[in-house]
């Protein structure tokens, strides 16, 4: 074997391990970072299986079993990737008549608690002007910077923090009973409120940033995954029109998400539109996307933009929703099975989330 060929070999046994470990139900913060990289470890896979085809071939039985084992893999992950591209069919319909009493413009910017650089961020307010905006990461330098744009935008909810879990909501728009709940940690917040439009109606607005799983921070997925599954469990009744924003620091196609999605029956305004990576800002080959933002089948898209560097590791991104009652018809709401409720609530009462705080 030349030392391309077991180049080759070893690069394929990791692509493997690397798309197989994320299917073990296990929170190790180094099993579920696995899902991150999905489309660069689908690169990394479709290369070595380029080269190993053109300069190796598949002539001996132990290449045939890597190369086999290798496409299986692309396939799984190109599944995965996918709807995340224009090339499937968009999970949210796109507005076709302009309504701007029912339309909200929504902003959100991780804004990295130690970047200093907050003009370039209400230059990019100024510029599109949308109704909220949801800031994390901020702290009292950050609230003191932002004071500026309570002019403009003079509901606000603000929780500043130098653990880099703060978080700021501005809006032109009125806000109802605005709630800051620590569902699963302290130290670590989410904004529960709602919006009233222009027309009227009000909508839920969820605004979360748990913690991610990383050797650093937690090491295990739990406190993350349990504060996502308890908002995709609440019922804010009377209220039918929800929206959940915020930097989740999971990605679009994890298995939690996914989990989100079928127990909150939220629909993920990405699907069949594209990717829109926000993190990270300065490393083009290692981004994901991290912040997002769901809403309930009431609702179709205007528009979907993510915005210019503001000297963060994150990039903003804005979505324009517009209340379409109509569209409920349209859309299919993703469902939990019986199986998936009992792993969320496994996942739920494994940390003891504040469940009375969603009531």
């Amino acid at each position: 074997m030349t030392i391309l060929h077991g180049l080759l070999a070893v690069t394929a046994v990791c692509v493997v391990i690397w798309t197989l470990l994320p299917l073990l139900r296990l929170d190790a913060w180094w099993v579920r970072g696995f899902e991150f990289p999905r489309v660069q470890i689908a690169v990394i896979g479709m290369a070595t299986m380029a080269v190993y085809l053109k300069y190796v071939g598949w002539n001996e039985t132990l290449d045939r079993v890597l190369l086999g084992a290798l496409a299986a893999c692309l396939v799984f992950q190109l599944v995965r990737i996918v709807p995340y591209t224009a090339l499937y069919p968009r999970q949210v319909h796109k507005a076709v008549r302009p309504d701007p009493d029912n339309t909200i413009a929504l902003m959100i910017s991780n804004v990295l608690m130690s970047n200093r650089n907050a003009e370039s961020l209400l230059q990019l307010v100024q510029a599109r002007q949308p109704d909220v905006l949801l800031t994390v990461e901020t702290d009292r330098w950050w609230e003191e910077q932002l004071s500026a744009l309570e002019a403009t935008y003079p509901h606000t909810v603000k929780h500043p923090l130098d653990n880099l879990y703060g978080m700021h909501l501005y809006s032109r728009l009125p806000l109802v009973n605005p709630q800051l709940h620590f569902l699963v940690e302290e130290g670590v917040p989410s904004i529960h409120v709602k919006v009233r439009l222009r027309s009227a109606q009000l909508v839920q607005l969820y605004c979360v940033h748990p913690a991610p799983p990383s050797p650093t921070e937690n090491p295990s997925s739990a406190e993350r995954d349990a504060e996502l599954l308890l908002v995709a469990t609440a019922q804010p009744e009377p209220v039918r029109s929800v929206v959940v924003i915020g930097d989740l620091n999971d990605v679009a196609w994890s298995a939690t998400t996914r989990l989100f999605q079928k127990l909150s029956g939220l629909l993920d305004i990405r699907i069949g539109r594209g990717s829109y990576n926000t993190f990270h800002a300065q490393y083009p080959f290692l981004r994901w996307p991290l912040d997002h933002v769901f809403c309930s089948p009431d609702f179709t898209v205007v528009s979907l933009a993510r915005l210019s560097d503001i000297g963060s590791d994150h990039f903003p991104i804005e979505a324009v929703l517009q209340l379409t009652p109509q569209a409920e018809s349209w859309h299919e709401a993703p469902q939990a099975d019986a199986d998936e409720r009992a792993i969320a609530r496994k996942k739920i009462d494994k940390v003891d989330g504040d469940q009375d705080a969603l009531q």
